[in-house]
């Protein structure tokens, strides 16, 4: 029984994200741009005693761990305790963003300097840095950033004024063309085709008429002075292309990425990050894994094709998602790809969201459209019966692909595709039933996300913006609905004053992986405007046709950008219960290929995924398992044929000793429920 015990444990700390990584660093406790939540769960780890036909190797291996774990215990007995830095976004902390959008400004300043023939187009700051797109034909080299760098901190210990002018648009073209930048032309004209009445402003560098004086369209905001930059916090990434304005018909241009922070300790955190983030990137581990690939040359840019390996992952997921949704109350349904463009003209996508439509079709004369979003079908089945109150709340759940286009420059791996799943849903009640359908929303995220080990959360409530539909009343009651459901759930957040969308009031939950990034993921959404522009009805208890509230929630998004968060997150090490391959029998012999295969047979016929190795040497066996990532190895040799048993090996704690092949189903079924909830 201890064994079985200790195998229990070892796959529950197996389902942790990141698999070895032992810690997490913890959200910052500022609020600036968003409150965080965590709800750790432990792991538990124990040893058991190292047997099997590889023993020698296991155990070599086993005290080598222990060895080095002790010699850095000894090196740190007197050692201060590490501090934890906390590395915030631009969102998150106003100081680095107004830090980061100088830096920008003064990279293409030094730029500018160094290579008098460059013109300069867009440099916004970003996430966590900055970069600025530079039209120069001959590309930056790695000494060239050295120069640049060198050049910047040159203007940054010069503690040059930034200071704001607002010009009028004959002035600000006036100077544009005397500069001869004919990319700030284009985005002038940009800003007043989407607004004639816009107020351009032009932010300044250093005095008018001194050497050192550089300008730039901009909005803003910035530092006082080029000094508050830490050169020691600066730092130049890379360079990479990009075509301007995201377009591959365009000209492509060199972009320069940078990063900016307070402190030292902080870019250096963030550093070991980035480094951290490399070893994890999801292109790069799909490929390495066999999990999915973009046929990029025969099928076209963002079409993922999900393997037999990926598309077990993915199939894993899918189902956790129908069953956790049918027990919470949802009905399935499937909605067609395409539809008639009259449908798309009624819901506002085609006039509000026809850039990111693919061209429509002919279909027996008629136009018919890809669908970019599922909510239409969901309403159209809504209205092809008859509604009373007493039906409500309706909860219709679908994971439906659409297609939307993307421009090839934007395209990246699973996060930026041009079809791509959807676990959408829409829930359709009472005025009065909104605050309890937002909490029991708040409460499925929750239970979803868990699953995967997501458990540190950051929540944004964006209000009524200036301009918008519905009415007062029925906006004020759901932004109190979503207001009273995080309040009930204990959930703190930040509330963005205006920033929901026209239609209706939103909340936003941001997730945290294992190396401490941040994800955009679910979302809740209440629309008061496709009920009416399908002039939605339901009749109540007055005999009335009121319009029912519709709410649209998504949890992960899309199931391609979660799975790329997911693998990186687990850095390719997926818990028990997801891993495309749990387990592999490697044969020592082939003398014992009949009874590997009747175990093979046993573990397949209780639902497992257990595949079969032989043939070369154990060594190698081994290693092939851990670089494929297979949680288990169950070892073969002559001795299990005689004790009918298996040798146990995880993938984290070495040799687990001898157990009967009944035992270990017994375990990993249990694992593999625990984990899944259901």
């Amino acid at each position: 029984m201890g064994r079985m015990t200790s195998l229990r444990a070892v796959l529950s700390r197996l389902d942790a994200p990141g698999g070895a990584v032992a810690t997490r660093r913890a959200l910052s406790s500022s609020r600036l741009g968003g409150a965080a939540l965590t709800a750790r769960k432990s792991c538990v780890t124990c040893r058991a005693a190292d047997r099997g036909v590889y023993e020698r190797l296991a155990t070599r291996r086993l005290v080598h761990t222990s060895a080095a774990v002790s010699s850095t215990q000894r090196q740190s007995a007197d050692a201060k305790p590490e501090v934890e830095v906390v590395l915030k976004t631009s969102d998150e902390s106003e100081t680095l963003l107004k830090l980061r959008h100088t830096s920008s400004h003064v990279l293409a300043q030094a730029v500018q300097k160094l290579f008098p023939g460059a013109q300069v187009t867009i440099g916004p700051w970003t996430e966590m840095g900055f970069y600025y797109d530079f039209d120069l034909e001959e590309p930056f080299t790695d000494s060239d950033l050295k120069k640049i760098r060198k050049e910047m901190i040159r203007i940054i210990k010069k503690k040059l004024p930034m200071w704001e002018e607002t010009v009028s648009v004959e002035e600000a073209r006036k100077r544009i063309d005397s500069n001869q930048e004919p990319y700030k032309l284009e985005i002038l004209d940009s800003i007043l085709a989407r607004d004639p009445e816009a107020v351009i402003t032009i932010w300044h560098t250093g005095e008018v008429g001194s050497d050192d004086h550089w300008w730039d369209l901009c909005g803003g905001p910035h530092m006082e002075s080029t000094g508050h930059i830490n050169p020691k916090g600066l730092a130049l990434e890379n360079v990479s292309g990009a075509y301007w304005r995201g377009d591959e018909k365009n000209k492509m241009l060199q972009r320069v990425y940078g990063t900016t922070w307070e402190t030292s300790a902080e870019l250096q955190a963030y550093k070991k990050m980035k480094q951290e983030a490399l070893k994890r990137d999801h292109r790069k581990l799909g490929a390495q894994l066999n999990l999915f690939s973009i046929q990029q040359e025969d099928a076209g840019g963002g079409l993922v094709f999900w393997h037999p390996k990926g598309a077990t992952v993915r199939n894993q997921i899918e189902e956790h998602w129908r069953n956790i949704h049918i027990a919470n109350g949802y009905d399935l349904v499937y909605t067609p790809h395409i539809a008639k463009i009259d449908l798309w003209k009624t819901s506002g996508h085609f006039d509000f969201y026809g850039e990111s439509m693919f061209k429509g079709m002919e279909v027996d004369e008629d136009e018919y459209q890809l669908r970019p979003m599922n909510c239409p079908f969901h309403v159209e089945l809504y209205k092809n019966s008859p509604h009373s109150y007493r039906e409500f709340p309706l909860r219709w759940a679908e994971l439906g692909t659409v297609y939307r286009y993307e421009k090839s420059g934007a395209l990246h791996g699973l996060f930026r595709v041009r079809g791509f799943t959807q676990d959408d849903a829409h829930i359709f009640c009472l005025p009065s039933q909104v605050t309890d359908e937002i909490q029991n929303v708040l409460n499925l995220v929750e239970d979803v996300l868990s699953a995967y080990e997501f458990t540190e959360y950051e929540i944004n409530l964006s209000t009524r913006p200036e301009k918008y539909v519905g009415s007062d009343d029925v906006w004020e009651l759901s932004e109190n609905a979503l207001k009273e459901a995080l309040g009930r759930k204990g959930w703190d957040y930040t509330e963005d004053v205006g920033g929901g969308a026209f239609y209706g009031p939103k909340i936003d939950i941001k997730i945290k992986d294992a190396i401490g990034r941040k994800w955009q993921c679910s979302t809740i959404q209440v629309d008061f405007n496709l009920p009416e522009r399908f002039d939605m009805e339901y009749v109540d208890e007055n005999n009335e046709r009121p319009r029912p509230i519709m709410i649209h929630r998504a949890i992960f998004g899309s199931i391609e950008r979660f799975f790329g968060v997911l693998l990186e997150s687990y850095a390719g090490l997926f818990p028990l219960w997801l891993a495309p391959v749990q387990a592999r029998i490697v044969c020592v012999t082939d003398g014992v290929n009949e009874y590997a295969a009747e175990c093979l047979e046993l573990f397949k016929s209780y639902g497992l995924r257990v595949d079969m190795a032989g043939g070369e040497s154990l060594g190698k066996l081994v290693r092939n398992a851990e670089v494929q990532k297979i949680p288990l190895v169950f070892v073969i040799g002559n001795s299990e044929v005689e004790a009918k048993t298996l040798s146990v090996r995880s993938r984290h704690q070495g040799d687990l000793g001898s157990m009967k092949p009944e035992d270990v189903i017994k375990e990993m079924k249990q694992a593999v429920v625990e984990r899944s909830r259901y």
